[in-house]
């Protein structure tokens, strides 16, 4: 890779966030950003060459900074989590035995054998989705508290069961390798435990601040790559190091200071860059020899929302049960590690990123309701205040 193609990577970058300009559309940024690597990349121009090596490995960077921002999104400090646990947790379960029907069911049509895949698949959640459109509400709603450990259960299972049926000949290889990272979080996130109740984490946050020396951020990255060099020397995944990484950092309690920093690393720079590399890593002329792929892409993402949807039987409002099947790492970890490991059939990888659009298409439909229904016991608690107060 040379300058100038890292200048052409960094120009593109802000397609994605152009084309996420227009409220009405409300497209996601990384829609933008595999548009032009699709563009950019083998589907077309030919500019962007995937297979470079450094080109590779930044997208690897990116891959593990963007699964970190996913486990930090998800809400482990949240009080209400452990309130809806139970409801949440009986709901992940009943969403992935249904997966498991469906994915057999699909894979059976399309002649695939990737039944297990596309369980896990349409059986994982995305807190990196959902939690943006609540966050201006304090989220103390009974469904909110009840979807919140269901998104996180099902965002944690499926990102840990991907590799193993990815590569289910390595799958004993690729167990071990992910103990060895759930260990390494956990103990990543007891030394940032004894940090912060030692008062060492504050004094050192004071001199970082009054010298602008980023001691915090440069501590997390530090402790982010080590767990993914572990993770390869393992034959586990990126993935699963960036998420579990993150999950141990969202049980900290990350500053804001430090929040700040690591969404401008990853979204400025290294998050964009993979998107674009996994674009660019795509051929749209696969879709045309094998038209089938769109159907399986539109079929995954529609059984992701009907599976999910189906515990309105539970009384869990629609909104709230179609936004659960909202996706967007575990498919897009689909394509990118399945690519890689040469498991894919022509085509699979773009289908996964469609389906995952799909999902992602009617949580933003739905995200008026959502919020709505998130704001509901506040308002309702603002109403009896006032009644009492008169």
């Amino acid at each position: 890779m040379t300058f100038a193609t890292l200048t052409l990577i960094c120009l593109v970058t802000l397609a994605g966030p152009v084309l996420a300009l227009p409220r009405r559309i409300g497209l996601p940024v990384i829609i933008g950003e595999l548009a032009v690597g699709l563009v950019l990349g083998t589907s077309l121009l030919g500019w962007l060459d995937a297979s470079e090596h450094t080109f590779t490995f930044l997208a690897e960077v990116g891959f593990a900074l963007v699964m970190f921002a996913a486990g930090t999104h998800v809400p482990v400090r949240n009080t209400a989590l452990r309130s809806g646990l139970a409801r949440g947790a009986l709901r992940a379960v009943a969403v992935g035995a249904l997966a498991v029907g469906a994915g057999c069911l699909i894979a059976c049509v399309f002649d695939t054998g990737h039944a297990a895949l596309y369980a896990v698949v349409l059986a994982s959640s995305s807190a990196a989705i959902v939690m943006p459109i609540l966050t201006e509400h304090p989220m103390t709603a009974r469904p909110i508290v009840e979807m919140l450990p269901q998104i996180a259960i099902a965002d944690a299972v499926c990102i840990i069961a991907l590799p193993l049926v990815l590569d289910p000949a390595n799958a004993p290889r690729v167990a071990l390798g992910t103990v060895a990272v759930a260990v390494a979080a956990a103990l990543l996130f007891v030394l940032l435990q004894w940090l912060e109740s030692s008062g060492r984490r504050v004094r050192v946050h004071k001199v970082s601040e009054d010298r602008a020396l980023a001691l915090e951020l440069r501590t997390l990255l530090v402790a982010l790559f080590g767990i993914a060099a572990l993770a390869v020397a393992l034959h586990a995944s990126v993935m699963l190091a960036g998420f579990a990484t993150g999950l141990a950092v969202a049980a900290w309690g990350e500053p804001k200071r430090v929040t700040k920093q690591i969404f401008a690393l990853t979204e400025g720079l290294f998050g964009p860059i993979f998107f674009i590399w996994l674009g660019a890593s795509l051929d749209l002329r696969e879709l045309v020899e094998h038209p089938a792929a769109i159907g399986l892409g539109f079929v995954l993402g529609v059984a992701a929302v009907l599976v999910h949807s189906v515990m309105v039987v539970t009384r869990q409002p629609f909104p709230v049960a179609a936004a659960t099947a909202s996706q967007l790492g575990v498919p897009v970890a689909a394509a990118a590690l399945g690519g890689q490991l040469g498991v894919l059939q022509p085509g699979e990888g773009t289908a996964f990123l469609l389906g995952a659009l799909v999902t992602i298409a009617v949580t933003t439909v739905l995200s008026g309701r959502l919020a709505k229904l998130a704001q509901e016991k506040e308002d309702g608690e603002q109403a009896k205040s006032g009644t009492l107060q008169a």
